[in-house]
């Protein structure tokens, strides 16, 4: 068996997530089946599989990545930069595409974000972001990981900017890294506008 090149195992993942984004955006997620997302990449029953454990990870993508490049960021954070300023600005560098790839991640977001049959299958790749920040903010705090704090601060920052995208999703004329920091802007104020009368 031949092995692909690392260029041309990207080319056919990135073919494979296409086909799977613009058939679910066209028929609905749960009226599309694997053998359906193979034919229209051009490949296999069996190579799908190779990429994509289930048409939900083709969703999703190469998570993992993402996942790994944030956890670089904070990892390389300024120890005098202010803990919830350093997750904001690794939010803000893993979420900045190309004006050619928003079409794709318009399609990728409003699917994760608003198909019921992908939540439960979401709280797991969350539940991986939310360990990462946690473990961020347990270093800079001495905290323990799952601890009170570097919990709150996890779940609370990834629910800004999923709030974030849904508002970038929803409006058409901002940008995502704006929003994203509009959002964290609130959080780390504490809710300016909310604490007077």
């Amino acid at each position: 068996m031949t092995e692909l090149l690392p260029d041309a195992r990207a080319d056919t993942r990135a073919r494979i997530e296409q086909a799977a984004l613009e058939l679910f955006a066209r028929k609905g997620f749960e009226q599309v089946t694997t053998d359906e997302i193979a034919d229209a990449a051009g490949i296999s029953r069996r190579t799908f599989f190779r990429y994509f454990a289930t048409k939900a990870d083709a969703v999703w993508g190469d998570f993992s990545l993402h996942v790994e490049r944030l956890d670089r960021l904070l990892s390389a954070a300024r120890a005098e930069q202010p803990v919830l300023a350093s997750i904001c600005a690794a939010y803000v560098e893993v979420n900045d595409y190309s004006a050619g790839d928003l079409p794709m991640l318009r399609q990728r977001m409003a699917l994760i974000l608003g198909e019921p049959a992908l939540q439960a299958h979401s709280q797991v790749r969350y539940a991986d972001v939310d360990r990462v920040v946690a473990e961020h903010v347990a270093r800079r705090t001495g905290e323990s990981p799952g601890a009170l704090l570097p919990r709150l601060v996890a779940t609370s920052s990834r629910a800004a900017a999923t709030t974030a995208f849904e508002v970038w999703l929803a409006d058409g004329t901002t940008t995502l890294a704006d929003d994203l920091h509009a959002a964290f802007d609130q959080l780390a104020a504490g809710f300016p506008t909310l604490r007077s009368g």
